[in-house]
């Protein structure tokens, strides 16, 4: 893929609401491992059966911050989009999954919004960013004119 579609955005009218929705949410979940610990950070991960769970842990968070904030400020939202991607299925295959020995519904309810961002995270893949994003003031003439 060249350079020009990675940068290329799009007309969408109010896209940069779901930028604002995908980037908080993984903001969040991000900070989150650096600040809880034993709930949300290493601790987890070692309940979870992670190989190094601390290192772990602070990887994932580093890549949902870090990409969080460029689908946020739409810079270089594409690229940006593929970490969360792996990140969700990752999550859903190693949290959600488990949870089908307890019925259907149950599976359901707990994969409703590791779903719905690995949803939007493809979307953004797909659409890349909009034209109030940096991709388009700095890489398709948006900030000449």
């Amino acid at each position: 893929m060249n350079t020009e579609k990675i940068f290329k955005t799009n007309d969408i009218s109010g896209y940069w609401i779901i930028r604002l929705i995908l980037g908080y949410v993984f903001l969040v979940a991000g900070l989150q491992k650096f600040i809880f610990y034993d709930t949300r950070g290493p601790g987890r991960f070692m309940d979870m059966g992670f190989p190094f769970p601390e290192f772990t842990a602070y990887f994932v968070g580093f890549f949902e911050v870090a990409c969080a904030l460029l689908i946020i400020f739409g810079l270089a939202t594409r690229v940006a989009a593929i970490p969360l991607i792996i990140t969700m299925i990752v999550a859903i295959i190693t949290t959600k999954f488990p949870q089908l020995g307890d019925g259907f519904w149950t599976f359901a309810h707990a994969l409703r919004l590791d779903f719905s961002m690995l949803m939007v995270s493809l979307f953004v893949l797909y659409n890349g960013a909009d034209k109030k994003s940096l991709d388009e003031k700095w890489f398709n003439d948006g900030g000449r004119g």
